[in-house]
């Protein structure tokens, strides 16, 4: 069963593709910017004990940053899904959402957090990138 392009032909559809492809940069960077947050800054504070006075974040910016994720992605990978048809980004966006907001929600301020954040981000940045391969694939090749 093929599935068939939503975007228009043209420069309309040359202008949806490049929203798309905005969207899908700027949510894959967000969950790149979530693993390096959750790996590289405790260690540069732990390193570094006067920099954790000036780099101190408060608690909420892991709900803010997940208030970004999923409206970001969750556009993303929909469309993602409705032009290529391949329902496995989605899936594994939908986990890495998932494992970002128990993260942020549920195991905020335990040791389980950096784990259950950097799985949820790895797992977002895998589905974003699986979502743009596939697009760009449909319009190199369909």
């Amino acid at each position: 069963m093929e599935i068939l392009p939503i975007l228009p032909a043209g420069k309309a559809g040359s202008a949806a593709r490049a929203r798309a492809d905005w969207i899908e940069r700027a949510a894959l960077g967000a969950s790149l910017l979530c693993l390096v947050h959750c790996l590289a800054l405790p260690l540069l504070i732990a390193a570094l004990p006067m920099l954790s006075r000036l780099l101190s974040l408060p608690e909420s910016v892991h709900v803010w940053l997940l208030a970004f994720a999923v409206p970001a992605s969750g556009l993303a990978l929909v469309s993602g899904r409705m032009r290529h048809g391949a329902v496995y980004p989605l899936v594994v966006g939908a986990t890495g959402l998932a494992l970002l907001a128990v993260g942020a929600l549920v195991v905020a301020t335990t040791p389980a957090e950096t784990w259950v954040t950097v799985a949820g981000s790895l797992s977002l940045a895998f589905a974003h990138g699986a979502n743009w391969r596939l697009r760009h694939a449909l319009h190199a090749h369909g």
